[in-house]
């Protein structure tokens, strides 16, 4: 029998060397954030191990993050359990409305136009021009150096727009489309846990290069909107089997990590926000 992870793996594998660290990221800020956020090294190892990475690996890359205040590090005996330190914890909490969003936010028709001698780029922003950025609503930036000026109204003419939502942007989404359009969610908890960190390491490395803007501000046919559909209904899909997996696993000596509340499954707007339905088209 295939492999159900195989093409996932490989699009995984194809984009370079293997990220450790930046899967545990996915794995903490994903899964275990919302069942008291530990897990046992022994876990841990297996998961990723079914993603192709070493033990060696792994215990690096958990060294790296505890060193960098994302995570702790606790033993009991010859065990050791990882949890997300309160850096790690306050990254995943503010990461996770955009990553779990049903819908892209609602913009009030207003703009924030921000400008810098020295050309670094405010966060959330989009370069329009040299020195110049834009950005939907009433946009914080307190960076030092920057100009800001709020206002105006209306949509924004086509070249706005090309910059608001560059081609090579328009492009990921789309290869991640093509990616998970096939994809049936296995039922064995290892594999539908292994599954649905990919999915959301892929996601996550996607929707956090993009800036939040409303759908209104997008081009016709933006793919971000199909990806985020698909994503939110194979998420759904894989989640009674990859709970079932860390049902199994260990946040404590002798001890499954809690059950999680209602939130995990209120992400994406819960999964009748996104029924199997046939995706939007993806225009060229």
């Amino acid at each position: 029998m295939s492999d159900p992870l195989a093409a996932p793996l490989a699009r995984l594998h194809a984009e370079g060397r293997l990220r450790v660290w930046s899967l545990a990221v996915t794995i903490f800020g994903d899964a275990a954030a919302p069942r008291g956020g530990a897990l046992s090294m022994a876990d841990l190892t297996r998961l990723l191990a079914r993603l192709g990475a070493e033990p060696g690996a792994v215990r690096t890359a958990m060294s790296r993050l505890a060193r960098d205040g994302w995570v702790e590090r606790r033993r009991a005996g010859r065990r050791s359990y990882y949890s997300l330190a309160p850096r790690g914890l306050e990254e995943s909490l503010a990461a996770a409305p955009r990553i779990y969003a049903a819908e892209p936010p609602e913009w009030d028709g207003r703009w924030t136009v921000a400008f810098s001698a020295d050309g670094e780029a405010p966060a959330g922003f989009r370069r329009i021009a040299p020195g110049a950025w834009i950005a939907p609503g009433d946009a914080p930036c307190e960076a030092p150096g920057i100009f800001t000026i709020r206002g105006g109204r209306g949509a924004p003419p086509d070249w706005a727009r090309a910059a608001l939502s560059p081609p090579p942007l328009a492009a990921r989404y789309a290869a991640l489309v093509a990616a998970w359009e096939g994809f049936a969610p296995p039922g064995e908890p290892e594999a539908a846990m292994a599954a649905r960190t990919l999915l959301i390491h892929d996601w996550r490395r996607t929707l956090l290069r993009d800036a939040p803007l409303p759908r209104a501000l997008r081009p016709a046919g933006w793919p971000g909107a199909a990806a985020r559909a698909l994503v939110a209904r194979l998420y759904h899909a894989l989640l009674p089997a990859s709970e079932a997996w860390l049902d199994g696993c260990e946040a404590a000596p002798g001890e499954s990590p809690p059950p999680a509340g209602p939130a995990l499954h209120a992400r994406f707007g819960g999964p009748s926000v996104h029924p199997d339905q046939e995706l939007p088209a993806i225009r060229p």
